[in-house]
């Protein structure tokens, strides 16, 4: 061997050498350093103030049962410290992995000392977008080794082969690269919710949503949507991907890309790094899918009254599928509102909001009706209940006692409905209204009833903006009887007179449902 092909050798060995110990270290390095993170946010307490409710996704069959079609991709966070309150809803897809990595890691990029009181709008504002930054390049190494080792096993296969003709040698190298693909695959979306100094800022990433319901000084509900999702229906969207030199009437028309509709996600190698290779994207001039969030705020609470919701892309879907988008919001802050007044815990008003979703979800796909092509699946639904400043039901108290009216409420969808047109009913009470003389004197929900075909929310008033959308609701609780100060005493059979009149929906219930004369009679026995 000559002197030379030594040194090259030795060269190589030694470069080889240098880098296998750099990437263990590298390795090492980030091992300890997650494990540092997530044992610190471990140790961070819940906070009180809010509830989560969550449902699989599912796939209803001929018969309408429903089947998880794959493991729960969503996650969420909600801590408090001395210094703020941090809430995040995260919808992963094509696996878990991005959206746990994004909530444990998000947590420790925030809440261990990197804010506190003194900081400005501009700060918090820069923090937050550093933080996503951080994350995401972290979550990048974590996934380093297995996309240089597919990388060398994809080099060891012949050119333009498809796998399922490979030879039998080839075989093994195959099944190695479909499980390294399914470990670094994947994204996720993210919505987090910041509370620093009483002011609210909201870091958008994807498709999820964030709702503040605010009750004005007139006691109606202002709904605001805080933020807009990043889809081709996006046009500041459009017009940041025009810039990098994408077509926008080819992204319209193509709707998802890789298979989603989102145009920033976290992780999603992909489309970070082989971007090039994607027909609609071949022409950007950078990345055009970006994990960079939008952020809104800070917004003051001071003298808010109301509740902060933060929504999975999965329950926002299945809610409109099953309605359609116009009052999408609207019924979903109806719903809060509605469950508020009745539950005294946050986790049940959430999980009984999330399960109303799916129950209507279901129903539109039983129904067989117009939404029920929309309806054959959902994804993983999550819902997160700030409230603020809201007081939740009391329910030591009975109605003659003094103590709330509870909401009396028919679904919004009639699963044995007749070819006639069925009559729906919501009366709902405000939680925020108050009591003079047994009447309600305020309304932060609406009192009347729909007219048929109407969802309970079909009156709401809106109006939109580029990033926010507000709509109010209000009613005079007049479908409920005048009763004395005094609670009710009983007759002589025990009862007590009623304080909800239901003589007009008996009334339209019988007329819609009755086959004749003197058929369909409903009422009281």
């Amino acid at each position: 061997m000559q002197p030379l092909d030594v040194f090259i050798y030795l060269s190589y060995l030694a470069v080889t050498i240098y880098v296998k110990a750099i990437c263990s270290f590298r390795e090492e390095k980030w091992r300890k350093l997650r494990d540092f993170k997530i044992n610190w946010t471990d140790d961070l307490p819940l906070c009180q103030l809010c509830g989560v409710g969550a449902a699989p996704n599912c796939v209803y069959g001929p018969d309408g049962k429903s089947t998880q079609s794959h493991p729960n991709e969503d996650c969420h966070f909600r801590f408090s410290t001395d210094c703020c309150f941090l809430y995040g809803v995260f919808n992963g897809y094509d696996g878990s992995r991005v959206a746990n990595f994004v909530s444990q890691c998000l947590t420790a990029e925030l809440l261990l000392g990197q804010l506190n009181f003194t900081h400005s709008d501009p700060d918090i504002r820069r923090i937050l977008t550093q933080a996503f930054d951080v994350v995401e390049k972290s979550y990048f190494e974590t996934i380093d080794d297995a996309l240089a080792e597919k990388a060398n096993l994809q080099a060891q296969l012949p050119e333009g082969v498809p796998f399922h003709q490979l030879p039998p040698q080839f075989h093994k190298i195959a099944e190695r690269l479909k499980a390294l693909e399914q470990e670094v695959s994947g994204g996720a979306t993210a919505v987090v919710a910041l509370i620093l100094n009483n002011k609210l800022y909201i870091a958008n990433v994807g498709t999820n949503r964030a709702l503040l319901c605010k009750c004005t000084p007139d006691r109606q509900n202002q709904v605001i949507q805080i933020g807009r999702a990043h889809t081709t229906d996006n046009e500041e969207e459009l017009a940041r991907l025009t810039q990098l030199g994408l077509d926008p009437a080819r992204l319209r028309q193509t709707g998802l890309i890789t298979g989603q509709s989102s145009l920033r996600r976290i992780g999603d190698y992909k489309v970070k790094f082989s971007y090039t290779d994607i027909d609609v994207l071949s022409a950007a001039k950078s990345k055009p899918i970006i994990a960079e969030p939008e952020i809104h705020g800070g917004q003051t609470l001071e003298g808010v009254t109301g509740f902060l919701l933060l929504m999975s892309e999965g329950l926002i879907r299945a809610l409109e599928a099953a309605h359609g988008p116009e009052q999408a919001n609207q019924e979903m802050v109806a719903m809060v509102a509605a469950e508020l007044a009745q539950q005294s815990s946050l986790e049940a008003v959430a999980q009984s909001v999330v399960e109303r979703v799916k129950r209507l979800h279901h129903d539109a796909y039983a129904s067989g009706r117009q939404r029920a092509p929309h309806c054959s699946r959902h994804e993983d639904m999550t819902l997160l209940i700030r409230t603020i400043n809201y007081p939740l039901s009391d329910g030591s108290l009975t109605p003659t006692q003094g103590g709330r009216i509870y909401p009396v409420s028919v679904p919004y969808s009639n699963s044995q409905s007749t070819s006639k047109t069925s009559v729906t009913l919501s009366l709902v009470m405000p939680c925020q209204g108050t009591l003079t003389n047994g009447t309600n004197t305020a309304s932060t929900l609406e009192g009347g009833t729909p007219t048929p075909g109407q969802s309970p929310t079909a009156t709401l008033q809106s109006t939109n903006t580029q990033t926010q959308s507000s709509s109010s609701s209000s009613g005079d609780g007049s479908l409920f009887r005048q009763r004395g100060s005094q609670a009710a005493q009983p007759d002589e059979t025990g009862r007590v007179p009623p304080y909800v009149d239901f003589t007009q929906f008996y009334r339209m219930w019988g007329t819609e449902h009755s086959e004749g004369p003197g058929q369909g009679v409903l009422g009281p026995q």
